[in-house]
């Protein structure tokens, strides 16, 4: 019967999906990132277990909630039963209805949150009515570490927080935020994220470095030392008397 039910409210969710991508003009594909040649792009989402971590706490917080208003209905109801038949139409939307705007709200909460990566960059998206993405290159990644708490353990799932330089020099441009923290939430090998990014942040600073011809050899992507240097070169030509 369980199974029946949770079919029936997939079905109903699914509907309500379709209406909602349309209406807000959700981008139905993940993000994308810029691909270097020979690079790969990787996307991915949060795990399954994110899902049913998000509905525990929507239990958690709603049930009491719902049975105190059913409580109290019943009590007006015995002791006047006219007016507990006129309020039950009433206890019945402050119950049911938040109840089912929050599990769309979960539902779409887990199906629009993306994770893009590529040998450079990372790249989060969220959001329905506001969509964000935050896009962190992996040359200014100061700290990588794993969150896990009790109940994330119970499900299955850990959180991967990734901060970058620049703490307070948040900057928005076209849609898109440059932030000093990415969250990657809701993943069940936090671990193996952890590691390739660490990689890729070990490729990203040691590019470049190294003798002359290994760091400015043709088709290595440019890195912030480069750029520090033809900075030099321009003031000191500058200086040069005419």
């Amino acid at each position: 019967m369980s199974g029946r039910t949770d079919h029936a409210s997939q079905w109903i969710y699914r509907g309500v999906w379709r209406v909602l991508v349309d209406w807000f003009r959700v981008p139905k594909e993940p993000p994308t990132l810029p691909v270097e040649p020979g690079d790969v792009i990787e996307t991915f989402q949060p795990a399954p277990g994110f899902l049913r971590y998000l509905k525990f706490w929507f239990w958690l917080g709603l049930l009491p909630l719902d049975v105190a208003i059913f409580a109290g209905w019943i009590v007006v109801t015995v002791f006047v039963p006219w007016l507990g038949v006129l309020l039950f139409p009433v206890a019945f939307v402050l119950a049911v209805v938040p109840d089912i705007v929050v599990y769309v709200a979960l539902h779409l909460r887990y199906d629009t949150t993306w994770y893009v990566m590529t040998r450079r960059s990372l790249r989060i998206r969220r959001g329905v009515w506001i969509i964000r993405e935050v896009t962190i290159t992996f040359e200014n990644v100061q700290n990588i570490h794993v969150s896990q708490g009790p109940v994330q353990r119970h499900f299955g799932i850990a959180d991967v927080v990734v901060e970058t330089a620049g703490a307070g020099s948040d900057s928005h441009e076209k849609g898109f935020q440059v932030t000093n923290q990415g969250l990657i939430e809701g993943i069940q090998d936090p671990q193996h994220v952890r590691a390739l990014i660490m990689a890729r942040l070990r490729e990203s600073k040691t590019a470049g470095l190294g003798d002359d011809e290994a760091e400015f050899r043709p088709g290595r992507a440019w890195t912030p030392r480069h750029a520090a240097v033809l900075r030099e070169i321009r003031d000191a030509l500058a200086a040069i008397p005419s």
